[in-house]
């Protein structure tokens, strides 16, 4: 069921695709003009409203009457003269167009399309100009798509107000592009190839309209049944977010983004940094929203044939049959590694094909009917198997030979179909020219035509993975704070809270004492002290600052323990002996205390010291990181993967946006690493803690999430055991953002107050 703000959306949005009425400023009668083919595509388009060019320098425009000014169109009456015109379509020179936006506001039109050129997309000139539409829009209530674009088209209303060169053929797919160039492509090709569209909308600068907007009307539209994107960038992520998840609900979105970058292009402080890069960050919003991704424009159109024409599969069991054994096989292989899985067979199946198939034929998944099948044997086994309840879809094979008919072939697929419809059916045709006229028979029947095995499969993975992340959004339940449970290895070595709430007083405490001190690196000790704030285990860690306060710190911490120095210029503290480990009495650690002090004093004479961190020495643990990497779009996008020295070896991690993660996300996230292959026992040894590693990750999730300012975050190692997780060693860097704010010595006095009542309301 659709909510009332997507219903707000497709009241809004319907004036460009069901206008009234639209005014063409700029109408021109030169061919070669923009303008002039947007009038004769919207005469072409056999659209139903009326339509007004507007040039100040002709009388009439291919038989319409010409208007010097969008305001002189007269205005509709009480008595019914005159016309509602609710759309302008605006194609003069930039520098005009902010004029023409004025006259539409003075004659009450509300929706515009910008298709000139001229304006972000050729710099700071062109900026600031769009920058002053932009601000006219909003300021006039003016809903406008462009500037830069090629306009809109659709096919049920029917309009096109663009300057395409004709108009697709009439279906159910919804394209979305940023860029005017693929659409016009897209379209063209889509003509030859028989493709059917429900509309076309070129995004251009999305001065105004989004992404976002579009989805929400294709998800009311009831000509559209699937939606396909191309997108160089997403403005508002949260939104994308938002919106995506709500349509994905009832309608498969399909996204080929390009602009990737490599992970770790950007400069990076942390490990997590480093394997979190932009790209990353869109895969794990494309996964949280249900949105699919396309890699490239052949599997963004195969996909959305399959949606567009055949029902979801129920799961992910898949038959084929085949006319040949080497399609099959290659079917079959893709199968395995997209993850699918080969269907088995009823015996009752089984018994059916064999008494009735050739003896040479196999009867198990794939079917190889043999070269010399026809269109009875075809039938006769598409039949049996889309009847097998064991069955989720079917994808049928033929290569042409001098015995079968491609076209007769093709109809008792059609006809098989049409018993059973409740299951997806793809086919694969290969060949060119005397494949043709079956193909043709396929595409008139809405039954996907592939010419390779490996295109069907792909298409049929995407059907069968939206239908998953589908009902996943329906059957979603968030973890609020609190509800997940602490577990340790040994209460004793660690630091734990006792109360389940997060104690955000603590983290403000933390970050506040490093911004007045004008650094974004947390000091070890400050990092431990965050993650107990959000009932992450660590070994129990202080902070001393001379001998005698080291040896009396690793009594309370218990033997052994380890020595780390404690500044934020020593980023690597074993090379200049900054670490010693396995300390067992209070006399060693105060000789090495002062050990490690002169060797500071020798390497780093100036540099800013908080002391020595005095650490719990932990049992040996399986070593894995959670981290955390700042997206300018989607928010903190969470990491996890073997820890230690092998994370930038292996890089085998997974990603996952931080905000409402839910445990379903986090097993998924373990899973899907080799790390998991450990954690749940490998090669006779005992299985981890995965309870205890699911509740430091949701809390990593919250810490993240509640606390927008860090930047990046590895917790690196955290230890994993058959009872409990323990973290050893965590750096944070907070935003260098934080650093402008200037703090006045009232300000300063301010935050010291009200710091301390709420550490008082807390005590209380």
């Amino acid at each position: 069921m659709l909510t009332k703000e997507q219903t707000l959306t497709e009241q809004t949005l319907a004036k460009f695709f069901v206008p009234q009425g639209v005014a063409v400023i700029g109408a021109s009668k030169d061919p070669a003009k923009v303008g002039n083919a947007v009038v004769k595509n919207l005469l072409a388009s056999n659209y139903g409203g009326n339509i007004y060019p507007v040039n100040p320098k002709e009388e009439e425009i291919f038989g319409l009457k010409c208007y010097p000014n969008v305001k002189d169109i007269p205005p509709k009456t009480k008595d019914g003269d005159g016309d509602n015109v609710e759309l302008a379509v605006i194609a003069i020179p930039a520098a005009f167009v902010l004029k023409a936006l004025e006259d539409c506001a003075q004659r009450g039109i509300r929706y515009t399309i910008v298709i000139t050129a001229g304006f972000k997309e050729i710099g700071p000139q062109g900026m600031e100009l769009e920058k002053k539409l932009t601000a006219f829009c909003r300021e006039q209530k003016i809903r406008l798509l462009g500037p830069n674009c090629v306009g809109l088209i659709h096919t049920h209303t029917p309009i096109n107000a663009s300057f395409s060169r004709g108009i697709p053929h009439k279906g159910n797919i919804a394209f979305i592009s940023q860029s005017g160039a693929i659409l016009l492509s897209i379209l063209d090709w889509s003509q030859m190839a028989g493709i059917g569209f429900s509309h076309f909308v070129s995004l251009g600068n999305k001065a105004d309209l989004q992404e976002t907007d579009f989805l929400e009307y294709a998800a009311w539209d009831p000509a559209t049944k699937v939606i396909l994107c191309y997108l160089e960038d997403i403005t508002f992520g949260q939104k994308f977010l938002e919106v995506a998840t709500r349509v994905s609900a009832h309608k498969p979105i399909v996204v080929l983004k390009s602009g990737s970058s490599p992970s770790g292009a950007r400069a990076a402080s942390s490990h997590t940094g480093a394997l979190a890069g932009t790209d990353n960050a869109y895969d794990a919003a494309f996964r949280k929203s249900a949105v699919l991704r396309a890699h490239n424009m052949g599997e963004l159109f195969d996909i959305a044939a399959a949606f567009a024409h055949q029902p979801l599969p129920v799961g992910d069991k898949i038959a084929i049959v085949t006319n040949s054994g080497g399609p099959g096989i290659l079917a079959t292989d893709r199968i395995e590694k997209t993850g699918l899985r080969m269907a088995g067979f009823t015996t009752e199946t089984k018994k059916q094909l064999r008494s009735h198939l050739p003896k040479e034929a196999s009867i198990y998944n794939p079917v190889d009917i043999l070269g010399d099948a026809g269109a009875d044997r075809y039938y006769f086994t598409l039949e049996k198997v889309l009847q097998d309840p064991q069955v989720e879809a079917v994808i049928a094979l033929f290569c042409p030979t001098a015995l079968s008919d491609p076209a007769e072939i093709s109809r008792a697929i059609v006809d098989v179909q049409q018993k059973a419809p409740q299951k997806p059916l793809l086919t694969v045709l290969m060949g060119g020219k005397e494949i043709q006229a079956g193909k043709d028979v396929l595409l008139e029947a809405g039954i996907p035509s592939y010419t390779f095995p490996e295109n069907a499969v792909t298409a049929l993975e995407g059907m069968v993975r939206y239908a998953k992340n589908k009902n996943r959004l329906m059957q979603r339940k968030t973890v609020q704070p609190g509800e997940v449970k602490i577990t340790a290895a040994k209460k004793g070595d660690m630091q734990l809270p006792e109360k389940q709430l997060y104690n955000t007083t603590q983290v403000k405490a933390s970050f506040y004492d490093a911004l007045m001190e004008r650094r974004v690196v947390l000091s070890e000790h400050e990092g431990i002290e965050t993650l107990n704030a959000f009932n992450i285990p660590t070994a129990k860690t202080f902070l001393a600052k001379d001998p005698q306060e080291a040896a009396e710190k690793a009594e309370l911490a218990g033997f052994p323990v380890v020595l780390k120095v404690a500044s934020p210029q020593i980023l690597h503290k074993s090379d200049i002996g900054g670490v010693v480990p396995n300390l067992n009495n209070p006399e060693e650690v105060k000789k090495h205390f002062r050990e490690i002090m002169q060797r500071v004093q020798h390497f780093y004479p100036n540099a800013p010291l908080f002391g020595i961190t005095v650490q719990k020495m932990m049992p040996p643990g399986m070593e894995i990181i959670i981290g955390s990497s700042e997206d300018v779009q989607f928010g903190p996008l969470l990491v996890f993967g073997l820890g230690g020295i092998y994370v930038n070896l292996f890089e085998d991690v997974s990603m996952r946006l931080a905000a409402n993660l839910h445990e379903q996300d986090v097993e998924e996230m373990i899973k899907e690493t080799k790390a998991y292959n450990l954690i749940k026992g490998f090669r006779g040894s005992n299985p981890l803690d995965l309870q205890a590693l699911k509740n430091a990750i949701l809390n990593t999730a919250q810490l993240v999430t509640n606390f927008p300012e860090i930047k990046e975050m590895d917790i690196n190692p955290l230890l994993v055991y058959e009872k409990g997780v323990c973290a050893v060693d965590v750096k944070i860097t907070l935003s260098h953002r934080l650093l402008n704010n200037t703090f006045s010595p009232r300000e300063q006095a301010v935050h010291q107050e009200n710091l301390a009542a709420e550490l008082t309301e807390r005590s209380v």
